[in-house]
């Protein structure tokens, strides 16, 4: 009996994670399960962190932050991993800056799967399996300026939440400001998400050109200087373009 309500609460949430945000009734018809039972599910889910209500609607249910923690210690064996590891720590070596591996969640966030410190007793902090929002952040905006049209659209169509005086909202300057990203191959964050807190990321991609992760250089805003973006700027592209050869054995 224990096993079966395992198997039925792995199930619902699988089901989340396919139809999120996904409401108690969505979930009852797609199981043929009473209700009560559907619900306590989702609750328990919940209480462990593996769901949460949406902010927008709570009376849709959403995956949790205990699912996108855990699928970073996933990755380690991954091609990705392996691949990004040993020119993270050569481009923290030449900068002395924290470096961010990061991955999207489809449209939803950017998670931190992987990270190398600098030496200074002063800097950004992001645990790993922290999410960010993908228009308000270096690494996410890396991440859209390489996705189809639609998928950016569709993004900006959810409403693009305003984190500081500085975060992109407006459509047209976010589309001008990816465009700008394809040209120069890597994206800026200047405290548009979180106060005092500078990165410059550059996308991974897949042999369709497909973004699968970001690398970025992330630093607090007293050390952030405008004269050496374009060096920034060339140093955390040229990592990501090895991890993008290495993960396809170039």
């Amino acid at each position: 009996m224990e096993m079966k309500s395992v198997t039925r609460s792995l199930r619902i949430l699988e089901a989340v994670a396919q139809h999120q945000p996904v409401t108690v009734g969505e979930l009852t018809k797609l199981f043929g399960l009473p209700k009560s039972t559907v619900q306590r599910t989702l609750v328990t889910l919940a209480e462990a962190g593996w769901l949460r209500a949406n902010r927008k609607d709570t009376t849709r249910w959403e995956i949790g932050a205990r699912v996108l923690a855990v699928r970073p210690a996933a990755l380690q064996g991954s091609s990705l991993f392996a691949a990004a590891r040993e020119p993270m720590v050569r481009l923290r070596d030449t900068v002395n800056e924290t470096i961010h591996l990061s991955v999207p969640d489809a449209l939803q966030c950017m998670v931190v799967v992987d990270r190398v410190d600098c030496s200074h007793a002063v800097r950004t902090f992001h645990t790993v399996g922290d999410t960010s929002p993908l228009h308000a952040t270096a690494t996410g905006r890396a991440v859209l300026a390489h996705l189809p049209k639609q998928d950016v659209e569709e993004l900006i169509t959810q409403g693009l939440e305003r984190y500081s005086d500085a975060t992109p909202t407006d459509p047209d300057e976010l589309r001008a400001e990816l465009d700008r990203i394809r040209i120069d191959g890597y994206a800026v964050n200047r405290n548009q998400y979180r106060p005092d807190v500078c990165a410059i990321a550059a996308p991974v991609l897949d042999e369709e050109g497909t973004p699968l992760a970001t690398v970025a250089i992330s630093m607090p805003d007293s050390r952030y200087d405008a004269d050496r973006l374009p060096e920034w700027g060339r140093l955390v592209a040229d990592a990501a373009a090895e991890i993008t050869g290495r993960r396809l054995g170039a």
